[in-house]
């Protein structure tokens, strides 16, 4: 078995985000590949939020390696306010202090081969570059998204602060010079580094999408509830909502209120589930400001597999994207698409999101700002238009985005660079 080392933030018991299920993923599946991995992540303290309900799936023979990280805005701050250079690149800057000597450490006693790490807490980056300039192992950087954007409809730059946003430029620099491997999850994200280095050649870059985990759906149907035998149609929404561009639910929440005063939607036919979506308050008094707040229902955290469970007894999934994220795509959609439920998308029709679903032969898409076109969709979806259950993908053309085939890529990536590995 060869060896690799996966630095990643997002790790369980982290409970706030999707984004922990890719590493978790790949620490499971990558040693039916002949990859056996070891894990370096932060110490549980750190989390803003944990859920110890996925740590039993870290397989046994993986050793996680936990070190100390200081969040800026919450341990370094003084009356609610820090030093805004220890949040650069991201809050977490101190993790390197105490990731690169354990990790060397790990390195040598477990004769690594390759090294990975993966945004979106570039400290990651910074970690896995300095550790394969010590240890002169090769590196596969995973960006995800791209660490800077900008949006050709409105001119905007992501992030707007230019201190952040040139130091994610340093790190992403760093790897397109240092890295192996730069591996993305679409290939919009891929492009927008490629203009951005032209010299980079597209042979070190890679897109491995995000998908969702067979195991945790065949656990998630065992925890399945008994249906609904109301009347009342469930729209889920899993999941963060911005109350930013990038998913805005002010012109759902619009449309909702539209049909209603056309009689289509009332409490007895209808609820709007917005599950963890944070920014609770902020989402009640939108609904209140609607009058729409007897059919939206806000809802606290679920356990990952309860949280599966609940996608597959809606009666409709919705998905939130904003043109500035057109690049990426919600890790929810694979876990929505494996569901096997009508999808109503609320995006971009030029976005990666978008072009992804056309794919699979699904048109119910909306861009998130136009409240017609929503309150259309919804109207279609609430009367059980045919048209959209037929447009639900077979297993067989989602099968791609399972984490399994998706370690298998990495697997593929992994190999191509330990070659170049040198003794320690």
């Amino acid at each position: 078995m060869r060896r690799v080392l996966l630095i990643a933030f997002h790790y369980p018991p982290f409970g706030t985000s999707s984004g922990v299920q890719r590493t978790l993923s790949f620490s499971i599946h990558l040693r039916r590949y002949g990859w056996q991995p070891y894990v370096l992540t932060v110490r549980p303290e750190v989390f803003e939020r944990s859920s110890p309900d996925q740590l039993h799936d870290i397989p046994d023979d993986v050793e996680v390696r936990r070190t100390t990280a200081l969040d800026a805005a919450r341990h370094l701050a003084i009356r609610g306010r820090y030093w805004s250079h220890l949040a650069l690149p991201d809050r977490w800057s101190s993790w390197w202090l105490s990731a690169v000597p354990a990790g060397f450490r790990l390195i040598k006693k477990a004769q690594i081969d390759v090294i990975w790490s993966t945004y979106p807490i570039a400290t990651a980056h910074r970690i896995g570059a300095t550790l394969a300039r010590l240890s002169r192992r090769p590196w596969v950087a995973d960006f995800r998204d791209p660490m800077v954007e900008w949006v050709p409809a409105t001119g905007r730059v992501f992030p707007a602060n230019p201190a952040l946003r040139k130091a994610r430029l340093d790190v992403e620099s760093r790897a397109v010079r240092d890295a192996g491997r730069l591996v993305f999850c679409t290939e919009g994200a891929r492009d927008i580094v490629l203009a951005r280095y032209p010299l980079l050649d597209p042979a070190r870059t890679a897109v491995i999408s995000n998908g969702y985990e067979e195991q945790a759906f065949q656990a998630a149907v065992a925890a399945r509830r008994p249906a609904d035998t109301s009347d009342r149609r469930v729209l889920l929404h899993s999941g963060t909502v911005y109350l930013g561009p990038d998913r805005d639910p002010t012109a759902v929440m619009q449309a909702v209120r539209r049909l209603a005063d056309l009689g289509i939607l009332a409490p007895d036919n209808f609820e709007l589930r917005l599950r963890d979506p944070s920014n609770e308050e902020a989402l009640k008094k939108m609904a209140k400001g609607f009058g729409v707040e007897s059919m939206i229902s806000i809802l606290p955290p679920l356990p990952y597999r309860d949280a599966l469970a609940e996608m597959l007894s809606a009666d409709g999934l919705l998905l939130l994207q904003g043109e500035n994220s057109n690049p990426a795509v919600p890790a929810k959609l694979y876990e929505y698409l494996r569901a096997r439920r009508p999808i109503l998308a609320c995006a971009h029709a030029e976005g990666e999101t978008a072009r992804t679903l056309r794919k699979l032969g699904i048109s119910t898409i909306a861009p998130l700002t136009d409240v017609l076109s929503i309150g259309s969709l919804l109207q279609r979806w609430i009367d059980n238009d045919e048209s959209i259950l037929k447009e639900l993908p077979n297993q067989e053309s989602i099968a791609a985005f399972s984490r399994e085939h998706l370690a298998a890529a990495l697997a593929t990536v992994l190999a191509d660079l330990s070659a170049k590995q040198v003794t320690l």
